[in-house]
């Protein structure tokens, strides 16, 4: 699918993964919709791009709505979801104290990793569903949600993440099966050890980085976000890529710790 002329929402879009994707599509002449909290980084990106911020927490319906109306608000054909919005979390099921996980973590991480996804996903296909076809095949659009290698392989203290992320790619069949009705494709990544602005920028956190490169099979380095927007893009394009879970991760499969 050709995304020149039309519009594309992406959540997490100041940062990161959303960030790198959201100059891909604009690239390829998308009008991007930088839906994100960080409002001054979301919207110097927006401007940067020529396209639309909006503050959005995934979590809360109504501003999800209100990211689609402002995706549909630009004139263009809404086309294109990308959600990359998320959050990380690092609890025992039971520390070594003895203490359960907090059911308020575990929560919050669900709410926006995996409750956003479905907010998005579903709030932007209906509004995809309200434009014309763009083939003979009726496709009109396509969603393509972020998950992690962490969904499989979940590491040690990982359970709220792995849960929310395993959510979504549980999610990526029914929703493709459901949404092939309105002509909608969806897919799921799973990106493994990416550099993004999560791990920071200090001496330690180069350190951090270089002892998880080590379980990374070829090449051995972390992933590159431009090289996420790039798989984004891809599977953009690609007509006959639906339903699919794709994992983004130099041949990486993680041990317990």
């Amino acid at each position: 699918m050709d995304v020149n002329g039309s519009a594309a929402i992406i959540s997490g879009g100041a940062s990161g993964l959303g960030e790198a994707t959201a100059r891909e599509l604009a690239r390829q002449g998308a009008t991007v919709v930088v839906a994100d909290l960080n409002e001054e980084r979301g919207k110097a990106i927006a401007d940067e791009l020529g396209g639309v911020f909006a503050r959005t927490d995934v979590s809360d319906e109504e501003q999800v709505q209100a990211a689609v109306d402002a995706a549909v608000a630009t004139g263009k054909p809404l086309r294109v979801v990308i959600n990359s919005a998320g959050i990380g979390w690092a609890e025992r099921t039971v520390n070594r104290e003895g203490a359960p996980h907090s059911s308020a973590s575990y929560r919050k991480v669900i709410e926006v990793n995996l409750i956003g996804t479905f907010h998005l996903m579903r709030i932007g296909a209906a509004a995809i569903a309200r434009t014309a076809p763009v083939d003979a095949d009726g496709q009109r659009g396509v969603v393509i949600n972020t998950a992690s290698v962490a969904a499989l392989e979940g590491q040690t203290g990982q359970l709220a993440y792995s849960a929310s992320k395993g959510g979504i790619v549980g999610m990526t069949v029914p929703a493709a099966r459901d949404l092939s009705a309105i002509g909608v494709r969806v897919n799921t990544i799973c990106p493994g050890i990416i550099d993004t602005p999560i791990y920071g920028f200090s001496s330690n956190a180069e350190e951090f980085k270089a002892k998880l490169v080590a379980p990374v099979v070829f090449p051995k380095r972390l992933g590159r976000p431009d090289e996420f927007a790039q798989l984004v893009f891809s599977l953009i394009q690609n007509d006959y890529m639906n339903a699919e879970v794709i994992r983004f991760d130099g041949g990486i499969r993680f041990q317990p710790k």
